[in-house]
C-alpha cells in the first residue's frame, strides 16, 4: 500500500490498474524463480542483507532484477503520482514493497519527509538514482538530501543480468532471460553529508554517490566480461 494517496483516474486506467500490476508480478515472479543471484562487492564494501536499514539506490535500468532480488528487504521508494507510477507501485506492492508517492520535480520535499519517517521507524529505503526519466547514470540530489536529513548512509548497487533484453529506452531497461546468472555487485557505501553542508559540498556528495553507482555497474559488467555473453 502506498504512504499517500495519488490522483484520481479513469475508467480504463483503474480498469489497467486492476489487471496489470498482477500480471507484470506474475511473470516477474516466474522468471525471477529461474534466476541465480551471485554477490559480488569491491573492498571495503559490506553487501546488505534482510532486515536492512537506512538509505540504499540503484540505476533505472536494473530495476526488474533489483525487484526481484530485494524483495524479502520490505523496502519503500519514492514513486510518481502519476497513472504510471500507480502501476509501479501496486506490481512492487505485491512484492513486498511500500512506496512514498512524489517526485524529483513536484512533490520531492514532502517524500523526502515521509522517507524519512519510513527510516525512523528502521526500515530500508531505495532510489532509482536516475530515475524516472533520466539521463541515464546521472543521480539526482534526492538521495543525498535524505540522507543529510537522516545522518545515514547510503549503499550502492547494480544488477546485472548476463541474459536479458534490452528496451529501447533511455534507460537502456534490463529484462532478464530465465535461467540467467545475475551480479549482484555492491560498492562502498558513501557517507552522508554534514547536517550544515551548503550546496556546493551536497553536489560534491552527488558526485561521488555517482561514482559509486558506476563503479558497481563496472564491476557487474567485468565479472561476466569473460563470457562474452552480458546483455
Amino acid at each position: 500500500m502506498s504512504r499517500q494517496d495519488g490522483p484520481k483516474f479513469t475508467v480504463r486506467q483503474r480498469m489497467a490498474l486492476a489487471i496489470v500490476p498482477r500480471l507484470t508480478a506474475a511473470l516477474l515472479a516466474a522468471i525471477g524463480a529461474t534466476l541465480r543471484f551471485r554477490v559480488i562487492a569491491e573492498p571495503g564494501a559490506t553487501p546488505a542483507t534482510p532486515p536492512a536499514r537506512g538509505i540504499f539506490c540503484f540505476w533505472h535500468r536494473c530495476t526488474l532484477p533489483c525487484a526481484w532480488y530485494f524483495r524479502k528487504f520490505r523496502c519503500s521508494i519514492l514513486i510518481s503520482r502519476s497513472f504510471d507510477g500507480e502501476l509501479i507501485a501496486r506490481t512492487l506492492a505485491l512484492l513486498g514493497f511500500g512506496s512514498v508517492r512524489g517526485s524529483s520535480s513536484r512533490g520531492g520535499a514532502a517524500g523526502l519527509l515521509a522517507l524519512q519517517q519510513v527510516i525512523e521507524q528502521g526500515e530500508p529505503v531505495v532510489f532509482t538514482a536516475d530515475g524516472p526519466r533520466g539521463p541515464i547514470y546521472q543521480t539526482k540530489m534526492g538521495p543525498v538530501k535524505l540522507a543529510q536529513m537522516t545522518q545515514r548512509e547510503i549503499g550502492s548497487f547494480y544488477l546485472l543480468p548476463e541474459r536479458a533484453w534490452v528496451v529501447r529506452s533511455w534507460d537502456q531497461f534490463l529484462v532478464p532471460k530465465p535461467f540467467s546468472r545475475v551480479a549482484v555487485s555492491w560498492s562502498r557505501p558513501v557517507a552522508p553529508p554534514s547536517p550544515d553542508a551548503d550546496a556546493a559540498a551536497l553536489e560534491d556528495k552527488r558526485r561521488e554517490l555517482n561514482d559509486a553507482l558506476e563503479r558497481a555497474r563496472t564491476n557487474a559488467e567485468r565479472y561476466f566480461a569473460s563470457s562474452g555473453q552480458t546483455h
